[in-house]
Order: C-alpha cells, then structure tokens, then sequence
C-alpha cells in the first residue's frame, strides 16, 4: 500500500498500512485531556461549586479572608494560564501531526483526550492532595479523604475508557486498510 508521509515538529504524519496512530498524534490527544481536563477542574470545583482553591488546605490562605481570597485566586489564574497552555501546545501538536483524515481516528482521538483528563487528574489528585496537601477536592467537608479518594476513583474509570476508546480507533483504522 502506499504511504503518505509528512514531517512536522511533533513527528511524522505518515499514515502506515497499519493504521497505527502516529506518536505526535498520541501527544496531541494527550495535552489536550491535560489542559482540558485543567479547566473542567478549575471551572467546575473552584469556580462553580467552590469546595476549593489551589491553596485552600494549608490553612495560609483560607477562602474567608480578603487576602486568603486574593492569594487563592492568582494561583487558580496560575492554574488556568498551565491549562490554557496545555491546550495551545495540544492543538499545535495537533495541527502539525494530524495524518489523512482516517476512519476511526476521532474515537482515538476522543479517547485520547479523554487519557490525558484522567492523568491530569490523577496526578493533581495525588501530588495537590495527598503529597503537598495544598487542597482537597472538598475542603468545605470535615473529612474531606473520601472525596479524595472518590476523585481519584473516577480518574481510573476515565482513564480505562479513554484507552479502550483510543484503542477501538485505532483498531477502526487498521480495518479500513485490512
């Protein structure tokens, strides 16, 4: 079969007989998850239900103070400047590794997407909240280890179904070319 090949920052788009998804475009799905899985984060539990901010649990910066509250809200918009990166440099990564559209490679797309939101979560979730102790999925709770805990529950889930979904289109692609 032929092959179709192009050179980008994020490495080859060639499209192999395979079907196999190219490495820059496993990156992309990746930061992608990672800088949106940043902002539902910071959206939904810091801005709309309010159970925390970056610095909540240290007992520094409390929400119930003017400068507990100014303090809290640069490190959220610290935090929403990385998710906002990830984004970018996900997109580009994207626009430079994208191969010929192939069936299939949205679900893996989808599903890579859906990776990178679990390891950011993941990885917030154990460093923020069990390592530095910085905040807590609830820090408007009297024992907040089971939210915790329930957070980092949920992350496995997604990351299970985003690698499946990423695996069934990839699997999608090769049967295109089979």
């Amino acid at each position: 079969m032929a092959e179709l090949s192009a050179r980008g920052r994020f490495g080859s788009r060639t499209v192999e007989s395979t079907g196999r998804l190219p490495r820059g475009f496993i990156a992309a799905g990746i930061l992608l998850g990672v800088g949106l899985g940043g902002f539902i984060d910071g959206i939904v539990l810091h801005q709309m239900l309010q159970w925390h901010r970056m610095l909540t649990a240290t007992g520094h910066h409390p929400m119930d103070t003017v400068g507990g509250l100014e303090t809290n809200t640069l490190w959220d918009g610290i935090f929403h400047a990385f998710a906002w990166s990830a984004t970018a440099v996900g997109l580009y990564a994207l626009w430079e590794s994208a191969p010929v559209h192939r069936r299939g490679w949205g679900v893996a797309l989808f599903g890579l997407i859906l990776v990178g939101w679990a390891l950011f979560n993941l990885t917030e979730g154990i460093v923020d909240h069990h390592i530095l102790t910085i905040h807590h999925v609830r820090d408007d709770v009297a024992e907040p280890l089971p939210w915790d805990l329930g957070f980092l529950a949920v992350s496995v889930g997604i990351l299970a179904a985003g690698w499946a979904l990423a695996r069934r289109g990839a699997q999608l692609g090769r049967e295109q070319t089979a």
